[in-house]
């Protein structure tokens, strides 16, 4: 597809959902695409699901959380492929709960990885796709970042927050590098799987009754990548058409 084919990628939660999703369908179009997840084992499948495609993909262990390990996945992308095109923002968590119930280790978590996993992977590329005046910075928010719901406070305002840091940094950055915001509906996916909270799993199977598959997220970005350098798809929201949130 056009303006795909040989761009150099970087995928964050890329083991499974959306971002092995992604992954495949970038490096089918001709991307050559560097993964990123803690589950090793995951990305060496994918990759080599990729390689026997015909597609070219490397992957390192990887934890968002981890400043460092942002940082040296995306150099490793530079030093392998001699440029960073497009990094996406994918790695997140959603372990619902009701307020009061006060899982604060949870809300840690999910503010450690929805938030500062994305700061942290903007840190790291932002300085290359500078210096090459080109880039992409792609980040996963949610229909989550545009209401709120019982059990999502906090959640929902990771993804608030992703919208926003999105905002500033496409106006700080626009004319050389592109930011899109993916706000994704009910999709396939593991993230329900972090849900300790009964009253919240119970609500969430109910929530995800009416869902649709990673590849349809993996096609609104692959969209957005596809664009011409001189057009920003500043956001896009996919959900079911059956879905009424």
């Amino acid at each position: 597809m056009l303006n795909v084919e040989k761009k150099v990628v970087v995928i964050t939660g890329a083991s499974s959902g959306i971002g092995a999703a992604t992954a495949k369908l970038l490096a089918n179009n001709g991307a050559k695409v560097v993964l990123g997840a803690r589950r090793s084992d995951r990305l060496e499948a994918l990759s080599k699901e990729i390689h026997a495609a015909g597609g070219i993909a490397e992957y390192q262990s990887l934890d968002v959380t981890q400043r460092n390990q942002l940082e040296a996945i995306v150099q490793y992308a530079q030093q392998k492929f001699g440029r960073v095109d497009v990094l996406i923002n994918n790695a997140g968590i959603m372990p619902l709960s009701a307020l009061d119930q006060l899982k604060v280790e949870e809300w840690d978590r999910m503010i450690d990885v929805n938030i500062k996993g994305v700061l942290y992977g903007i840190a790291a590329a932002l300085p290359i796709m500078k210096a090459q005046k080109s880039g992409q910075i792609i980040n996963l928010s949610s229909i989550g970042g545009h209401a709120v719901s019982p059990t999502a406070a906090v959640y929902c305002a990771t993804k608030f927050a992703v919208g926003a840091i999105s905002e500033g940094l496409r106006q700080e950055v626009g004319g050389d590098i592109r930011v899109t915001v993916i706000s994704p509906g009910v999709t396939e996916s593991e993230l329900a799987d972090s849900i300790t909270d009964e009253a919240a799993q119970t609500g969430m199977r109910e929530f995800r009754k009416v869902s649709i598959p990673a590849a349809a997220i993996a096609r609104a970005i692959m969209f957005a990548v596809a664009q011409s350098d001189d057009v920003d798809v500043s956001e896009i929201i996919v959900r079911p058409t059956a879905s009424p949130y």
